[in-house]
């Protein structure tokens, strides 16, 4: 599976569900099983890939502030829907600078928004499906034991809001 095609999918699966992330990974579980197993297994290294790589501080402080709060479980289902958002909200946030996702997010509900937990087993889902079993190992890197980049005190609303001033103004309303 090619870049562009994973994307593809991600995109098709969201407009489908009207950015309701429990009908995204729904709509996603549909289209992949629609794949043969070893294209499914190519969609879920390149979801696995994208969310290795969003591992970072910065990306977690940007969390922090549109979730009033993230946690480790929180930061990891953020990151789904992050993927989940498509390829230009992922990558702007993560190749121009998280405090981005000011401008490429529409609405945000952060009761609503933010949660990709099912978005990121789909392709588990579609494969066991299909075949009745586990996805195979996908054959990435192991996961580094701290988030890249350096760390940031999320306690401090003044350190937040002056790493992320667009963020904190159009969120924290402050």
């Amino acid at each position: 599976m090619h870049e562009d095609e994973f994307w593809e999918l991600i995109d098709e699966a969201r407009r489908a569900a009207e950015g309701d992330p429990e009908e995204h990974a729904e709509m996603l579980v549909e289209q992949l099983v629609q794949l043969d197993p070893d294209t499914v297994t190519d969609f879920a290294r390149h979801f696995e890939a994208r969310f290795l790589r969003s591992y970072r501080w910065d990306l977690w402080g940007a969390a922090w502030v549109l979730l009033d709060g993230a946690g480790d479980d929180v930061f990891d289902s953020f990151r789904c829907w992050l993927i989940g958002q498509g390829r230009a909200v992922f990558e702007g946030a993560l190749h121009d600078d998280p405090d981005a996702l000011a401008d490429l997010l529409g609405d945000f509900d952060e009761e609503f928004d933010g949660d990709g937990d099912e978005i990121g087993f789909a392709a588990d889902d579609a494969y066991g499906i299909l075949t009745g079993d586990e996805l195979p190992d996908l054959a990435l890197p192991e996961p580094p034991d701290e988030p890249t980049g350096t760390a940031l005190d999320f306690e401090n609303d003044r350190v937040l809001a002056e790493r992320y001033p667009r963020l904190w103004k159009r969120f924290r309303g402050t």
